[in-house]
C-alpha cells in the first residue's frame, strides 16, 4: 500500500496480467465503492493494482487506507459479475489497415487470423488510457506481435487492434503504436448516450465479423446512440 501524496492511496495486489490477481482487484474496488468512505473522488481498478482519488480536504487518508488493507486482506470477497458482449467487427480493408501485412508475417491467411481473433471470450481487464478504452485480455498467443516502431498520429474511434499480447477497443480517435486489424462500429464512449461508456472492467468480449455494408448501417445507428453491441449477460 503507497500513499498517493495528499490525494490518493494505491493498493498493488500484484505485478502480472493474471485474471486471478484482476479478480482480487476488481472484489476490492467493489467494496470500496460500497464503503462509500468520505471524501473518496473515485476507485480505479487496473491490471493488478486499485487508485483510490481522494478529496485532502473531506478524506481521512489513513482511515481509508486502513479500510482498503483490510478488504484485501479478505480470502471470501468476490468480484463483482460482470455483462457479456458480442461485438460486430469489420475486419481488414480500410476497416484493418494492418490485417494483411500481419497475416504474412505469421504465415496464415486473413480469414484463418480472423478466425483466431474472433474464437476467443476476453477479459475486459481495465478500462484506461482514453475514456471507455478496454484493454482485453486472452489474446490467442499466436497472434502476439510487438508494438509498431513508429506510430500513427491518428487512428479511428472504435479501433480493434493487437499490442503485444494484448488486443484492444479503442473509444476515441487518437495516436497509436497498436496494429489495426479491424474497426467495430459500436462505440465504446459516446456523450449523451446512455450508458456513455459501454465496457467495464470484469466485463466479457466476443467479437462477431461482419463485412463493410453492415458496418456501415450499424455506424449510422450508433451514431443516433445505439449501443449496437448485444448484451447477452
Amino acid at each position: 500500500m503507497v500513499l498517493v501524496g495528499d490525494t490518493g492511496v494505491l493498493v498493488e495486489l500484484g505485478d502480472a496480467i493474471d485474471p486471478q490477481v484482476n479478480a482480487r482487484v476488481l472484489a476490492l474496488a467493489a467494496g470500496l465503492r460500497e464503503l462509500a468512505l468520505a471524501g473518496v473522488r473515485d476507485v480505479v481498478p487496473t491490471y493488478a493494482s486499485v487508485l483510490v482519488h481522494l478529496d485532502p480536504d473531506a478524506a481521512d487518508q489513513e482511515a481509508v487506507a486502513e479500510a482498503a488493507l483490510s478488504l484485501a486482506g479478505r480470502t471470501d470477497a468476490r468480484m463483482p459479475e460482470g455483462r457479456a458482449w458480442l461485438v460486430p467487427v469489420a475486419y481488414g480493408g480500410e476497416h484493418g489497415v494492418d490485417l494483411a501485412e500481419m497475416a504474412a508475417e505469421k504465415g496464415m491467411s486473413e480469414a484463418e487470423l480472423v478466425g483466431r481473433h474472433t474464437a476467443p471470450t476476453y477479459r475486459v481487464y481495465m478500462i484506461g488510457f482514453q475514456p471507455g478504452f478496454a484493454y482485453l485480455g486472452g489474446l490467442d498467443p499466436t497472434l502476439a506481435r510487438s508494438r509498431r516502431t513508429d506510430p500513427r498520429p491518428r487512428t479511428p474511434a472504435g479501433s480493434v487492434s493487437i499490442g503485444g499480447a494484448q488486443t484492444a477497443v479503442a473509444s476515441v480517435e487518437a495516436p497509436s503504436g497498436w496494429h489495426l486489424i479491424g474497426r467495430t462500429p459500436a462505440l465504446p464512449f459516446r456523450l449523451g448516450r446512455e450508458p456513455a461508456f459501454l465496457f467495464q472492467a470484469g466485463d466479457t468480449v466476443r467479437f462477431e465479423p461482419i463485412d463493410g455494408e453492415t458496418f456501415r448501417t450499424l455506424a449510422a445507428r450508433a451514431a443516433g446512440g445505439e449501443l449496437i453491441a448485444e448484451r447477452l449477460r
